[in-house]
């Protein structure tokens, strides 16, 4: 079975649900052309005030999926999920993320590109799975190197060790860290509450942040 991409609407959150338990909801082309399509719409709907993403079951994103890739030319697949990664990036709406057990390669950077993440404790986050051949990237690699030491990225990298959730809590990259099975609801949370703000002050800090907006403070 292929990944597919659900969404549902929660009041004014858009919930976009990355959905095929049996491969740790590992991403497709499917995925990558239903969440532009989605977060398009949602950047063009007033009524949609913040997006959560999530993973169905107990995994949140396993990466590409091998059969996505051609052996020969895998560009194209990695081109589609840069511009997934960059729609999430650029979207004014807050996106926020839940991450419960597996985020791993591209998994893990789809859940860094958006603006906030709510991590269980006990999720597994790996920046690569050097064993299937599956590196983040898409900006990942980078944002980690901004804040820690070469030697332990390239260790992460190469030795697919588990990043610890409480080290990104650390570094800014992780907002909050929630108990088993319980992300969800508290990115739904931070979702509601951001939802009950001036849309138009949210959308403008976040294009204040982004160092790809152009814009200077």
């Amino acid at each position: 079975m292929t990944s597919e991409l659900h969404t549902e609407r929660r009041d004014a959150t858009l919930v976009l649900t990355l959905s095929d338990p049996a491969s740790r909801n590992s991403l497709s082309e499917q995925v990558f052309a239903a969440g532009i399509e989605a977060l398009n719409v949602a950047e063009s709907d007033p009524a949609v005030r913040a997006i959560v993403l999530r993973g169905d079951g107990s995994h949140f994103c396993a990466g590409i999926e091998r059969s996505q890739l051609d052996p020969d030319e895998p560009a194209p697949s990695l081109q589609h999920f840069q511009a997934f990664v960059e729609a999430l990036r650029v979207n004014p709406k807050p996106v926020i993320a839940a991450v419960e057990g597996d985020a791993i390669a591209g998994g893990l950077a789809l859940a860094l590109a958006c603006d906030l993440v709510v991590a269980a404790a006990d999720a597994r986050l790996l920046l690569s799975n050097p064993r299937a051949g599956q590196s983040p990237d898409a900006g990942a690699t980078a944002q980690l190197m901004k804040h820690l030491p070469r030697a332990r990225v390239l260790q992460w990298l190469w030795l697919g060790e588990p990043v610890p959730v409480e080290q990104l809590l650390a570094l800014g990259l992780v907002t909050r860290v929630s108990g088993h099975g319980d992300a969800f609801e508290q990115a739904l949370g931070l979702a509601a509450r951001l939802a009950d703000t001036d849309p138009d002050a949210v959308s403008g800090a976040k294009e204040l942040v982004n160092p790809w907006s152009g814009n200077i403070a």
